[in-house]
């Protein structure tokens, strides 16, 4: 049985975020997340975490599981707010999980931002192991780890799609970038044979869509051109970076010198923030995420 897909797109940071869903049980997961974040301001919105719990309402499903696949850089993850409303909602809260290797990139960006160690311990409530399943009313989700673009960054199969946060991107977008601490293009090179190595049918769901100027409008993006997923089969014959012909020094020479001249990603600071320490926010302003205005209903640290 094939899982029922919402796939919503948050244009300001060009994210996917899903809702997989048992079609006959109606048990759920949320799948990465949006908390929308105006850096100039400083204002903590939710508007895209209600459209998800809209939807959720709407089709009576009950959620088990909020999945993140990597501790973002480019946006701030809107799962506690969801876990603490849809818990209210349904009486047992969803258990908000991510990779085990998430450790390791809290101890790198604690010392970098100083971020007391308490406010890490069990951020999470629950670490995923390499090949792990997760039941989904009569579905399996299984994890699997997909290094490269960060080393704690993991996807997620369900039938026979796989949600790959930003480890592969649409044909026509590429590769993520690999300069992170713990990143490596020989690394998301090996991840992307796995990824490909798949059979051909499987649907790819990608974590972001940044679509290049063939699918921009005068006035932007346009959101209806946004792709939540291509095949496997697509992705070996025409991904730009990544596709089967390309070798792995092609690939990690290019991925380096492309790394090497792109900017800090401009929500850097404020997600790695809030996401290292499993979504909830500071409980004030720190050194570059400046927060003047949050909605009382999101949680900060204790």
């Amino acid at each position: 049985m094939n899982p029922i897909i919402h796939s919503l797109y948050e244009p300001v940071t060009g994210t996917w975020q899903y809702i997989v869903a048992d079609p006959s049980k109606r048990e759920a997961t949320i799948i990465d997340p949006v908390l929308d974040y105006d850096k100039e301001s400083g204002v903590i919105d939710i508007r895209s975490a209600d459209k998800l719990l809209k939807l959720i309402e709407d089709n009576k499903y009950r959620v088990s599981y909020i999945l993140e696949t990597h501790a973002h850089a480019d946006h701030l993850s809107a799962s506690r707010y969801l876990q603490s409303v849809v818990g209210r909602r349904q009486s047992v809260a969803p258990a908000v999980c991510i990779g085990h290797r998430i450790v390791q990139v809290q101890q790198t960006f604690s010392t970098i931002y100083s971020i007391p160690q308490a406010e890490l311990e069990k951020a999470f409530d629950r670490l995923l192991q390499d090949e792990e399943e997760l039941v989904l009313g009569s579905l399996s989700i299984h994890v699997i780890h997909l290094p490269g673009h960060t080393p704690d960054h993991v996807g997620y199969i369900i039938g026979s799609n796989v949600f790959t946060g930003d480890s592969i991107f649409n044909p026509d977008v590429g590769s993520a970038r690999c300069d992170f601490p713990g990143g490596s293009a020989t690394t998301l090179y090996q991840t992307s044979r796995r990824l490909l190595s798949l059979p051909e049918h499987y649907r790819l769901y990608t974590g972001h869509d940044y679509p290049p100027s063939d699918r921009y409008t005068d006035v932007g993006i346009d959101e209806s051109r946004a792709v939540p997923f291509t095949t496997v089969k697509q992705q070996r014959l025409e991904n730009k970076h990544l596709k089967a012909s390309t070798s792995e020094e092609e690939f990690v020479t290019w991925r380096n010198e492309r790394d090497s001249g792109l900017q800090t990603p401009k929500l850097l600071i404020p997600s790695i923030r809030t996401n290292i320490r499993g979504g909830r926010l500071p409980r004030s302003s720190e050194d570059g995420f400046k927060i003047l205005k949050v909605p009382e209903s999101v949680i900060r640290v204790s």
